[in-house]
């Protein structure tokens, strides 16, 4: 999974719509306020969390997400998603979607086509828990692009989501069906709905955005550097407690040897790498969510909490409580 994700500007625009004050969620995430001003935002995961989470405590609504979903239109799509109104219908751009996601956010989307429906399961990377709000706002992005692809009101036949919020009359307004509250974030739709036409299918258009999405697909890939590697290979190994060098070069198809020899030229060490990714990870885990001490030090890969509390201190200068209370 990438290390580098696209917030598209047009962001603005949504939330604009919304009535929601880009600076003020900027501000709340730690992110520079000049973020979407300029062309598409390349963050990491956790930058990227920490702006869903500061959008999610800055709207303090609990339908925003279906406030999204409804606001959602062509003119605000980042290109990669409006290319999927390009498709001939739902499977097709189910599809594509698939194939560019990770250009958009730190997830994976799993198609599964049968006679009888199509379903879509998302996975995030195993180190970082998503904020409720972007997972809700994931599957409601789906009945947005049905309906506007086909100009009916499709509903999916079955949805289910790790997260209360989507368990709610709102919710069940939205999509036309109730949530299951199950691990597993899916959406599933009718064969019959996800091969329904999409009225605004345009190959020409197609034709012209695939290409520069197999480009950022490729620079994503081939432009991330060792440290950038091993940052992401330790958002997936620090809940295992496997981040010894040696593990870590193995994960990588490297030597240790390479591993130390690249790092270097990158001016850093496997050491400060795996620093500054538990120092990333643990303000993430503090700010954006409910987890308690040990169990933040146990997904930091740390075998006591005293160990993550020296960390922490020589990182912070405080301690993990002490951040969490001042940042309320």
């Amino acid at each position: 999974m990438s290390d580098k994700f696209a917030i598209d500007p047009s962001a603005r625009a949504l939330l604009a719509d919304l009535g929601i004050a880009v600076v003020n969620v900027l501000r709340r995430a730690g992110l520079p306020q000049n973020l979407l001003s300029g062309g598409p935002a390349v963050v990491g995961p956790v930058e990227y969390f920490a702006f869903w989470q500061a959008l999610d405590d800055e709207a303090d609504d609990p339908d925003l997400a279906f406030r999204i979903g409804r606001a959602m239109s062509a003119e605000v799509f980042a290109p990669s998603l409006f290319a999927a109104l390009c498709s001939p219908n739902l499977a097709v751009a189910a599809g594509r979607i698939a194939v560019y996601k990770k250009l958009i956010g730190p997830m994976r989307v799993h198609v599964t086509s049968t006679r009888d429906s199509l379903a879509v399961e998302y996975e995030w990377p195993g180190a970082l828990q998503p904020p409720d709000l972007l997972i809700v706002t994931e599957l409601a992005f789906w009945v947005a692009l049905a309906r506007l692809g086909t100009r009916s009101a499709i509903s999916p036949t079955r949805v289910s989501a790790p997260v209360q919020q989507a368990n709610s009359a709102s919710a069940t307004s939205f999509f036309g069906v109730g949530v299951d509250h199950r691990a597993v974030q899916s959406i599933t739709f009718s064969a019959v709905d996800a091969v329904r036409p999409f009225l605004t299918a345009n190959d020409e258009m197609w034709q012209f955005f695939e290409p520069e999405l197999r480009k950022r697909l490729s620079e994503l890939d081939d432009a991330a550097t060792m440290t950038e590697r091993v940052r992401a290979a330790f958002h997936e190994m620090l809940p295992a407690g496997t981040a010894s060098m040696a593990e870590l070069a193995r994960e990588l198809a490297v030597s240790t040897r390479t591993l130390q020899r690249q790092l270097q030229a990158e001016s850093t060490t496997f050491r400060a790498v795996l620093n500054h990714t538990r120092e990333a990870l643990a303000r993430h885990y503090l700010l954006a969510g409910n987890l308690s001490v040990p169990e933040i030090a146990f997904l930091l890969g740390y075998n006591d909490t005293n160990s993550f509390y020296r960390a922490f201190n020589a990182w912070t200068g405080t301690t993990p409580e002490q951040l969490r209370m001042f940042a309320v």
